[in-house]
């Protein structure tokens, strides 16, 4: 399964200097994303995105990360169509702040805006769409906007990755596999399987001390478990999207 940003190609600082003039159209056309199988989700998003898609867990040496399925293959993303049209209800805020991006510093402690200057919607003549610098210099209410969102996510990406990581950390997580039958656009049919990710072991669990399922419904994080388990019989329709016949899928 994809694990990087894929639909970012030329990231940049965002700079009066340089885009002091630049305006910007939102996009419509998610194209952009139609080759992505996943993307990291936040756990505020759980609950829109678990009646839907397959949520999981990816785990690294940083910790864990939620993230949701959006395709049974690399460079497949069932929930773009061919318009560039998201097919499903909740578009995750991962794809939502594209073009906009923080870069962290080494250290981790300054964030910089940055942009993909690849990106179809900036005109660099300031005559299409709405400017994120005016004539004086500051920063546009849509740049601002713009900016506010990144940073909620910023905050919410990290409050996810310790969500995924508390569940690490407890012997939750294990590998898992989903397979599922569906032919693809170009008909190739047979049978289909995604690796690399991991789920939350029920057994494990079941076996926590009281105490400790006491903290995680505490924190809401059980709920937050309950969603994610619940959103494992998605791989059925995610399995069904990519095809115009029923299909099954099962994770083991």
């Amino acid at each position: 399964m994809a694990r990087q940003m894929l639909f970012y190609d030329r990231v940049v600082p965002l700079s009066r200097g340089r885009h002091g003039k630049w305006s910007m159209t939102a996009p419509t056309d998610l194209g952009f994303a139609g080759a992505i199988d996943s993307v990291p989700l936040m756990v505020s998003e759980f609950a829109a995105v678990a009646t839907e898609l397959p949520i999981v867990f990816v785990v690294d040496d940083r910790g864990a990360m939620p993230i949701v399925v959006l395709g049974f293959g690399p460079g497949e993303n069932a929930m773009v169509d061919g318009a560039g049209r998201w097919r499903g209800r909740h578009l995750p805020a991962f794809v939502r702040r594209y073009p906009f991006v923080f870069s962290a510093s080494p250290d981790g402690e300054t964030l910089t805006l940055c942009i993909d200057e690849a990106y179809g919607g900036f005109d660099p003549t300031g005559r299409r769409g709405e400017r994120m610098f005016d004539d004086a210099g500051a920063r546009t209410p849509s740049l601002e906007r713009a900016l506010e969102f990144t940073r909620t996510f910023q905050s919410e990406h990290g409050r996810s990755r310790r969500f995924a990581s508390t569940l690490k950390d407890l012997g939750l997580l294990v590998p898992a596999l989903a397979r599922g039958t569906a032919r693809g656009t170009g008909g190739d049919g047979g049978r289909r399987s995604l690796t690399g990710f991991h789920c939350v072991d029920r057994a494990k669990l079941k076996a926590l001390a009281n105490d400790v399922i006491a903290d995680l419904l505490r924190t809401d994080a059980l709920e937050l478990v309950h969603l994610h388990l619940l959103s494992l019989r998605n791989f059925d329709r995610l399995a069904e999207s990519r095809d115009a016949r029923p299909a099954t899928a099962s994770v083991q």
